[in-house]
């Protein structure tokens, strides 16, 4: 079916078991797999030193592959950010080969957004998504059989009845009647929270005006993702977005310290500090249920009721 480079841009692949699982699965499914020669290699935390990564990139870029995946997320992109090959890149997008991954690798799609305006694809990891012990995903691997075959149009989702409940506050409904929302022609953008707000004040950080911004993150606490959320608010960037779209945020723990403070304190709160409408329940982040988002590419939004969809077919 299709041709997919698997690499190592982050953190060192630790769980070799599920990297083996990773790659039988994708060849079941009856993809070529080519394995980068860098993708199981280890310095400190990092899949290699800096230099090491950085080529593992390019040959990504260089494969004439129809996929680019990564193998994990982790931590290492930001720091390797200026000598990122863009140009080649972005010409190998150009040819067809298309990026995809998640949680880290939000850094790259940022920067090469910032950069070229070329688009990847916020998705799955060979590890965490096609590696499970149990069978991944049935709706992650749906989504990535119909990106592959390029099928996509687009994702849908239903939203919490709080999220019509605020939607229907914010239109200042007299009526029972459900609102409805419709965004046309605004680019996609986001990521991983956490690595997104890394971004703020530096070059790699697209300034996206009028666009669609979606968030994940996980092992964050709710106070730590309303920091975060506060410092894109501050920072004027939640402000200049048509909506903002949240997806999971998963793997914390809650304490006696909070006293009822939870991640809907968090949403609530946003709402009160913005017009922009902000949704919930988007299928993306750290879960195994997760659907592929264009990153950079024009989409059109629509809510009616509970129903969300974000289109680009």
């Amino acid at each position: 079916m299709s041709h997919i480079y698997i690499y190592s841009p982050s953190s060192a692949v630790r769980d070799k078991a599920a990297f083996r699982r990773g790659v039988a699965r994708l060849k079941k499914l009856g993809h070529e797999v080519e394995i980068d020669e860098a993708a199981l290699g280890s310095h400190m935390r990092f899949a290699g030193d800096d230099a090491t990564r950085l080529a593992a990139i390019a040959r990504a870029a260089a494969s004439g592959a129809d996929v680019a995946l990564i193998s994990r997320g982790g931590y290492g992109l930001t720091r390797i950010l200026p000598d990122l090959p863009y140009k080649q890149i972005a010409k190998a997008i150009e040819r067809g080969t298309q990026f995809v991954g998640l949680s880290d690798f939000t850094a790259l799609q940022c920067a090469l957004l910032a950069k070229t305006g070329a688009t990847t694809w916020a998705g799955p990891a060979l590890g965490e998504d096609f590696g499970t012990e149990a069978a991944p995903d049935d709706i992650m691997e749906a989504c990535f059989d119909d990106f592959v075959c390029g099928q996509g149009e687009g994702t849908g989702w239903q939203v919490p009845k709080s999220d019509l409940q605020a939607l229907m506050a914010a239109a200042k409904s007299a009526t029972n009647e459900p609102p409805t929302l419709q965004v046309r022609n605004a680019r996609l953008w986001g990521g991983n929270l956490n690595v997104l707000c890394s971004l703020v004040g530096t070059p790699w950080l697209p300034r996206v005006k009028g666009g669609i911004l979606f968030l994940e993150d996980v092992n964050e606490h709710p106070y730590r993702i309303e920091r975060q959320l506060t410092q894109l608010l501050h920072a004027g960037i939640l402000g200049e977005q048509k909506a903002v779209l949240l997806g999971s945020f998963n793997r914390y723990q809650l304490s006696p310290h909070d006293k009822g403070f939870k991640l809907q304190t968090v949403v609530d709160w946003l709402r009160s500090k913005t017009k922009v409408p902000v949704l919930t329940g988007l299928p993306f982040g750290h879960v195994p249920t997760k659907v592929m988002l264009p990153v950079g590419h024009k989409v059109e939004l629509l809510v009616q009721g509970r129903d969300a969809l974000v289109f680009w077919g």
